[in-house]
């Protein structure tokens, strides 16, 4: 077993630990539990910097262009966008809905084909990793949104039935889960839109053009519009709570849909197989 193949499989072990802290922590009210899972994972994103670290060197490339590496890499932004959200709202509950997330990116990209195959020459540059880093942060920064419109769907629930449960008494209250969906949407989208503009640009470098309209610019583009519709929405017309909380939920499963069914499925230039020059 490779030093990075251990290394990953740590770090996934202690994921799994803090997500079974962060949901005790909830369903049985403990809240030391709460406090240990903030520790264990802070311990496993900074075993994974490393692990992603021991990537790159062993690789010869930024750990993004295979289907195990995106995931990966995913799976870290995703914790460090939280804990980064933790830092201001410290709310465990937060955590035990983002770190099943992080936890099942690290588990298919387990199962994932981890070879180190000859990087696509399209992809040597140093535009690649700029690019992707702000694609991976502004999806990072939309599950956060995605975790708290899902909490704002059930802490509503809940009020409308008068279950007030244990579950309840965890969640937060409904303006402050809102406030995390703005500030999710006012840091998120920028990073998108960097994201798709710095892409633009590498394409132009690249082939010629600026858009190619490839399977995956067009998924990309289309989740951009949702973020756009949901942020207008919200300085124009005052969309909050429920609603805001449904966009949230639909643009991140249209964003998952963009990041691995069109990568994986759909032939073009953003492929995995087309990444790895296969």
């Amino acid at each position: 077993m490779s030093v990075n193949l251990l290394l990953f499989k740590i770090t996934l072990l202690l994921y799994f630990v803090a997500t079974v802290f962060y949901l005790i922590d909830v369903l049985a009210q403990k809240d030391v539990a709460g406090k240990m899972a903030r520790w264990v994972l802070s311990g496993g994103f900074l075993l994974h910097c490393i692990t992603l670290g021991a990537r790159w060197i062993e690789a010869g490339h930024a750990p993004m262009a295979s289907l195990h590496e995106s995931l990966s890499f995913f799976a870290w932004a995703i914790v460090g966008i939280f804990l980064l959200f933790d830092l201001r709202y410290r709310l465990a509950v937060l955590g035990a809905f983002c770190t099943p997330l992080a936890l099942g990116l690290m588990i298919f990209s387990l199962g994932a084909p981890r070879e180190i195959k000859e990087l696509n020459p399209i992809l040597d540059t140093w535009w690649f990793p700029v690019h992707v880093s702000l694609a991976f942060a502004g999806y990072a920064v939309f599950a956060i949104a995605f975790a708290a419109g899902i909490m704002y769907l059930i802490q509503e629930r809940l009020l409308k039935k008068k279950r007030f449960s244990g579950l309840y008494f965890r969640l937060p209250a409904l303006n402050t889960l809102d406030s995390i969906n703005y500030k999710c949407l006012s840091f998120g989208f920028p990073l998108m839109t960097m994201g798709i503009v710095s892409g633009a640009i590498w394409a132009n470098m690249a082939w010629g053009g600026y858009w190619r309209w490839d399977p995956k610019e067009t998924w990309a583009l289309i989740t951009w519009f949702l973020y756009a519709a949901l942020l207008h929405g919200r300085l124009t017309v005052g969309w909050r709570g429920r609603r805001a909380a449904i966009f949230s939920i639909i643009g991140f499963l249209c964003l998952l849909f963009s990041f691995l069914c069109v990568n994986w499925f759909l032939s073009g230039e953003h492929s995995f197989r087309a990444l790895a020059g296969g």
